[in-house]
């Protein structure tokens, strides 16, 4: 009874099973380099350039700033 109710069920469950798979597989890759310490080091400079030009508050910059080495540690 199992092998033919995968059978009847193929049609519609590969599909859906093609799309989850290729799903995880884009997080996966947008996660490494959301995480990648080049991206998070590039970060930090963008927000410090803010910082300098006025257009964010010391306050937005500490919390941005601590997320950001938060997650350059491995802690997040």
């Amino acid at each position: 009874m199992g092998l033919l109710r995968s059978l009847l069920l193929l049609p519609v469950k590969g599909p859906l099973d093609g799309v989850l798979w290729v799903a995880g597989q884009i997080q996966d890759a947008a996660l490494s380099e959301i995480n990648d310490p080049s991206t998070l080091r590039k970060a930090l400079q963008d927000l410090e350039n803010d910082l300098i030009a006025g257009r964010i508050s010391e306050e937005a910059y500490d919390e941005a700033e601590t997320s950001i080495l938060m997650r350059l540690r491995g802690i997040e």
